[in-house]
């Protein structure tokens, strides 16, 4: 169904099916599937697909050469019915490939609202990534991954699958995470080391001077410290700093049930 005010470029094939919301934008040579749905204010640049059971939010914006929608790249998928949801305000650039999900991980991948995703950069199939998610350019997203609100990736960076992201954490350029990265954490390395805390991301989105400061101190005592084993070390902090919103979500992220290790710092030597 198509609502009236869009604007659709000739050479564009807009399936039979396909739901599109009022002033939607779709550029030359561009394809949108006949169970996608693109919400009020959507802008296709040019040579853009979305395929699938696809639903992207109200004003976003794909580039040219964007695969959105497309089948999982699991060797496991068998056609099963899957689902895309790309939230608002996002910004999808040249070259970007987002999959749904596969029968092995629920069926969907989320993607947040105002998330950037770079040229080249891919988000794999069942992750879940929350709002304000900036991947760089190549940026490389297993499937099975969950990513927390307002993380950065640098560019070349990856996560393996079933990795969790907390909060705010900064992932370097050309970073390889393999284990589990606490909220507010920073790592970087070909195989990425907790470098200390996003102090940066920390201050820009203006929290209290007094809860960073707590936040550090935990930091250092989750961390610096060798005594007893890192779950036992995240229950007296979180007894220790009981009422900092901040070390709450650490604590709480660190005490969640995993099979997953944690990003730590390297060891000196």
């Amino acid at each position: 169904m198509m609502a009236a005010h869009s604007a659709i470029h000739p050479s564009a094939v807009v399936e039979d099916g396909a739901r599109l919301g009022e002033g939607v934008s779709i550029g030359p040579f561009c394809h949108v599937g006949p169970q996608v749905v693109l919400g009020d204010g959507v802008v296709l640049k040019s040579h853009v697909v979305v395929a699938g059971r696809t639903s992207v939010g109200a004003r976003t914006q794909i580039f040219p050469f964007a695969s959105v929608g497309h089948q999982a790249q699991d060797l496991k998928y068998r056609g099963e019915e899957a689902t895309l949801t790309v939230g608002t305000d996002c910004i999808i650039r040249e070259g970007v490939t987002l999959n749904p999900g596969t029968e092995g991980g629920g069926l969907e991948t989320v993607i947040g609202n105002r998330c950037a995703f770079l040229a080249n950069s891919h988000v794999g199939h069942d992750s879940r990534l929350g709002d304000g998610v900036i991947l760089s350019n190549n940026v490389m997203i297993a499937g099975h991954v969950t990513v927390g609100n307002n993380v950065i990736f640098g560019g070349g960076a990856a996560a393996i699958q079933f990795t969790r992201v907390g909060d705010h954490a900064f992932v370097g350029g050309l970073a390889g995470l393999e284990n589990d990265l606490i909220p507010f954490g920073m790592v970087m390395g070909n195989r990425a080391r907790l470098m200390g805390l996003n102090l940066v991301g920390l201050k820009r989105h203006g929290f209290a001077r007094d809860d960073i400061r707590a936040l550090r101190n935990a930091y250092k005592e989750l961390f610096e410290s060798s005594e007893g084993t890192l779950r036992q070390r995240a229950e007296q902090v979180a007894a220790a700093h009981e009422g900092v919103e901040l070390v709450r979500r650490v604590t709480d992220f660190i005490l969640v049930e995993t099979d997953r290790r944690f990003c730590t710092p390297a060891q000196d030597g």
